[in-house]
């Protein structure tokens, strides 16, 4: 009797232990495929304009960062690479165009180059402001891909110090039409979409970028979803991944009038798609936060309870395989 429980105690540790193993293997081989993905995006930051923390904000929100509870949240952005044609591409050159470029660099391919392409979504600080690090009293580029709809390009050419990118042959604008896809390669395509929003210099797009098996939609601004001519819904039914504006949590969030910085609230996202399926729900992810946005830290109840309900959260560093 001792005998045979002794066997079935060792049978039990060795089913254990495939078990272990099994599991093991699991989470293996998504890292293993992950690092294998020879298209995905890469995010690169995830916060509003003004980063986090926040310029004089000493309130709640950034006092946990000075506190040593939160960290730095980089300006809201996405890496595109294509390890096929050691091609690397980013959308919106925010602020931190410095560390950001240097993360494609030093963790996602060094193919000798800075950056391959760069696309604009519009000419507001946290989006476009990062071309001064290819000027002449920075990088001194030469002819870096500038991806602009004809707006943003004229803005680009005609105002300084930017114009000087163009006159000084630091950047070669590459004019963007609406609805027009830019095909990167034959298996990468990006195509800009016009949203509405506050377009006092330039006009607004979204991206939705297409690898050779999934795509992505992006739009880190946009005033109200039921503004746009197109149904959200719809839009995110159509790619894998949806990383969708959420500056703001909900009314209220700033002692201002929050109808003059219109975005759709976290809030109003998650109610819009209140009865769609759990795979709709977990293609969005939400990005662009303000400082004031409670999501933005890395752990709140508030982010717990939209997680909860099937919606998900960008996170720096997180990758998507196209």
């Amino acid at each position: 009797m001792k005998t045979i429980q002794k066997i079935g105690f060792v049978l039990g540790l060795v089913l254990l232990n495939c078990e272990a193993v099994q599991k093991d293997s699991e989470a293996d081989r998504v890292v293993i495929e992950q690092k294998l993905a020879s298209q995905y995006i890469t995010i690169l930051g995830i916060a509003q304009d003004g980063g986090y923390p926040h310029i004089n904000c000493e309130n709640d929100c950034c006092k946990s960062f000075y506190d040593g509870k939160e960290s730095k949240k980089l300006v809201s952005c996405l890496g595109l690479v294509d390890l096929n044609v050691k091609k690397k591409f980013i959308f919106d050159a925010t602020p931190d165009f410095t560390e950001q470029t240097q993360i494609l660099k030093a963790e996602h391919l060094d193919n000798g180059g800075i950056i391959d392409g760069v696309f604009l979504t519009h000419a507001h600080m946290g989006h476009y402001t990062g071309l001064m690090y290819l000027g002449f009293e920075a990088l001194g580029a030469k002819k870096i891909p500038v991806y602009a709809m004809p707006r943003m390009k004229t803005y680009i050419e005609t105002n300084g110090p930017w114009s000087q990118l163009v006159s000084y042959d630091n950047i070669n604008l590459v004019t963007l039409q609406h609805d027009s896809v830019i095909a990167l390669n034959n298996q990468l395509k990006v195509t800009p979409i016009l949203v509405p929003h506050r377009d006092e210099f330039s006009e607004t797009v979204g991206y939705r970028i297409e690898g050779k098996n999934k795509s992505a939609l992006f739009i880190p601004d946009i005033d109200k979803w039921d503004k746009w001519e197109r149904n959200i819904i719809d839009e995110v039914k159509k790619v894998d991944y949806a990383f969708l504006d959420a500056s703001f949590f909900r009314d209220g969030e700033l002692d201002r009038d929050m109808s003059k910085i219109p975005h759709p609230f976290t809030t109003q996202t998650t109610s819009l798609f209140e009865k769609e399926d759990l795979k709709t729900k977990n293609k969005i992810y939400f990005i662009h936060y303000n400082h004031s946005n409670p999501t933005v830290k890395d752990n709140h109840s508030l982010k717990d309870s939209i997680q909860n309900l099937g919606f998900r959260f960008a996170k720096q560093g997180d990758i998507y395989d196209l």
